[in-house]
């Protein structure tokens, strides 16, 4: 893209104030403004103009979940195939990495964050420990797939290689990066981050498998005879991945996708809910969740909202491929957004100050047939970081780690 195309691209969306600072770039920053401008989709900033708009929510009723009982009186069955299906190669894992450690009071990716009390113990570094407990029950590698994004790529790849990707055979390891999504004041105009950068994020976690697609990361997942992708969150250390239970269940109920799910610790915390939206599956999340369903009980007189999800699906790959090119909602969501001001000075927010737009991975299981929930052991497979103190932080992650017998 040229000079003129993007003065020509900017004024059809409003957004001519990107070039504001063009003639004190270098060449080469002048390059990456003009690239910058040509990939993105200044079509999302429409929605600032209805600030209030919101998804619709369909019918919602209860989808049940296969619970521990049932699991562990068919556990077997389930191990033989979820092993035969792992030796074969038809599973991979892809790890969503594309987040800071802000909210950890860190600058560095997420998974770079340190728990260690006695020596070093990364959370990147729990994550593979993890899968490796697979690699070795199988005797299998599994493809890990990390996904990235333009703010912590290079960090994460170099903290990988710096590290010998812990042990994990660096053949079976691909980085790809999360597409970007600009973001925009109240009145839609977007932020820059730099005098030749305009402020973006990642597209949420329903945007995976497109970036996998954009950055050719589909076609090694084809070449390998991939079948199935157990995408998870990097910030729970204890989750297990490509459990071969879990996955021999999703194989054994023909389901499109499983979700690893717990029961709730209360009935209005802060996770959200598998259901049926007009008999498909989907999840409601917590702040939607009303007092008839935080009431509602199932035919054993159990709560039927009760089992909360975290972030570990097993995608079926001719499912996804289905539903790429099908339109998946965009979400609005108010963020504090640093930028540059009108004379050129770094703002750092304290409030709120604009929009980001997300796809959600809800949106992806509500556009498949059917999902399998699969109940896991709370304090053995969920010890989310979201904070540095309190609920769901580093504290409680460390003690629930100490638990299962992790070192720190």
């Amino acid at each position: 893209m040229n000079y003129n195309e993007a003065v020509e691209k900017l004024q059809k969306f409003g957004q001519t104030h990107v070039l504001k600072y063009y003639d004190e770039l270098l060449e080469s920053q002048k390059l990456e403004l003009l690239a910058q401008i040509e990939a993105t989709d200044f079509s999302v900033t429409a929605l600032c103009n209805n600030a209030s708009y919101e998804v619709e929510k369909g019918v919602i009723t209860p989808l049940a979940a296969m619970q521990l009982s049932e699991i562990e009186a068919n556990k077997e069955e389930f191990r033989t195939l979820g092993v035969d299906a792992i030796k074969k190669g038809k599973v991979g894992a892809v790890l969503l990495a594309g987040g800071m450690g802000t909210r950890l009071g860190s600058d560095d990716p997420k998974g770079m964050y340190n728990i260690g009390l006695t020596k070093d113990v990364y959370i990147f570094e729990r994550i593979v420990n993890n899968l490796m407990d697979v690699v070795k029950e199988t005797s299998t590698w599994i493809h890990l797939f990390i996904m990235t994004s333009d703010k912590n790529h290079d960090a994460t790849t170099r903290f990988f290689k710096e590290h010998d990707y812990f042990g994990y055979n660096q053949e079976y390891v691909t980085f790809f990066m999360q597409e970007m999504a600009p973001a925009a004041d109240y009145n839609g105009k977007v932020y820059m981050e730099e005098k030749g950068k305009i402020a973006t994020s990642p597209n949420g976690n329903g945007g995976w498998f497109i970036s996998m697609a954009k950055w050719g990361v589909l076609d090694i997942v084809k070449k390998a005879g991939i079948e199935w992708l157990n995408i998870f969150a990097v910030d729970n250390v204890l989750q297990r991945i490509a459990d071969p239970i879990f996955v021999g269940a999703t194989i054994a109920n023909n389901a499109a996708v499983g979700s690893k799910v717990v029961r709730k610790a209360a009935p209005d915390e802060k996770v959200g809910v598998m259901c049926l939206e007009d008999g498909r599956p989907s999840i409601v999340e917590y702040y939607e969740i009303t007092d008839e369903m935080m009431n509602a009980k199932d035919e054993n007189g159990d709560p039927a909202y009760n089992f909360g999800v975290i972030l570990n699906y097993l995608f079926k790959v001719c499912d996804l491929e289905e539903i790429m090119n099908k339109h998946m909602p965009l979400h609005i969501v108010e963020k504090k957004i640093p930028y540059i001001d009108e004379n050129g000075k770094y703002v750092n927010p304290e409030a709120p100050n604009g929009y980001k737009f997300e796809n959600l991975v809800l949106d992806m299981i509500h556009l498949l047939d059917s999902c399998l929930p699969f109940e896991v052991v709370r304090n053995k497979e969920f010890a989310p970081i979201k904070n540095k103190t309190g609920v769901d932080s580093v504290e409680s992650a460390r003690e629930l780690l100490k638990q299962n017998g992790v070192e720190l």
